[in-house]
């Protein structure tokens, strides 16, 4: 593997469908490198943030890809809107507005990989910006279809000290680590802290709008019509489609995986064993080597 300093990274910025601004981290390949001709459009799951990919972008920046990874609306350093729009139809439109603007960026549609609610938005832009919105998607633990009780059990983690915080950041990891307890705890809490937001009380928050989960216009809004535009759109496209499902999964089941292949039979999928919903988190290494074998093959 090429030496990590042959990747440098830069803050960037984009706008999103209702004129909020978008943070994101964008790793550039080394000058005179052989480029990946797309760029990698890197989108988290729900209550996440951009630091949440790793060493994912990194490593395919390194391998000639340019990477952007994205904190999503309300989420990180990115703007938490005015309105409280945190519905899918908002993040998919804010996906949209991203993939829009990279296109000028860069001269070609880029390649989403989405986790979780990363997902969901790059399949409902892939709908409403027409088949082959994007070069190629990438899914990671999401389908149109997902187990209620995986989804109950997600939110009532992001919920359960949504108000009152944590005293420490130490207190936060106790908390991870009793929602994950098949993960080995990292040696080091820099990648939590990036996650979390001190208050000025002193307590520590998730680094996301409360709103997104509790709000009037939630992530929890119109879900069963975003599931049927979901459906139509990744059934009708005509791009190469990678499914990573974690092999542990508490939102997609193998039931789900497989009705999944019948609606994109040209889909290929790679189950992560070991890994829970959080592929990436989990299983680093494998998601990484799944998601660059998928591009080889992809861009040739």
């Amino acid at each position: 593997m090429m030496d990590r300093h042959t990747a440098t990274r830069e803050q960037t910025e984009f706008t999103g469908a209702q004129g909020n601004r978008l943070v994101a981290d964008m790793w550039l390949p080394v000058a005179g490198q052989d480029r990946m001709r797309a760029p990698l459009l890197f989108l988290h799951g729900g209550g996440q943030t951009r630091h949440a990919w790793g060493r994912t972008a990194q490593d395919m920046a390194r391998k000639g890809a340019v990477t952007i990874s994205l904190d999503q609306r309300g989420h990180g350093d990115s703007e938490w809107v005015a309105d409280w729009g945190y519905s899918f139809r908002h993040y998919g439109e804010d996906a949209l507005a991203v993939g829009r603007q990279a296109k000028e960026r860069f001269g070609v549609a880029p390649i989403a990989i989405g986790a979780s609610l990363g997902g969901i938005a790059s399949m409902l832009a892939e709908g409403e910006g027409g088949p082959g919105f994007w070069s190629a998607l990438v899914l990671v633990d999401i389908t149109p279809k997902m187990d209620p009780a995986g989804v109950d059990r997600i939110q009532s983690f992001m919920g359960a000290d949504l108000e009152r915080g944590f005293t420490s950041i130490e207190a936060a990891a106790e908390a991870v680590a009793a929602y994950l307890p098949h993960r080995p705890r990292p040696r080091s809490l820099e990648g939590l802290r990036k996650n979390l937001r001190q208050g000025a009380d002193g307590r520590y928050r998730w680094h996301w709008d409360p709103r997104f989960l509790v709000g009037p216009c939630s992530v929890n809004t119109d879900r069963d019509q975003a599931e049927a535009e979901m459906t139509a759109a990744i059934r009708n496209t005509p791009i190469p489609v990678l499914l990573v499902r974690g092999g542990s999964s508490e939102l997609i089941s193998p039931e789900h995986a497989e009705a999944f292949v019948e609606l994109v039979p040209h889909a290929q999928t790679v189950d992560v064993g070991g890994a829970g919903h959080m592929v990436a988190g989990d299983r680093n290494d494998i998601f990484s080597a799944a998601i660059g074998e998928f591009l080889e093959k992809t861009t040739g």
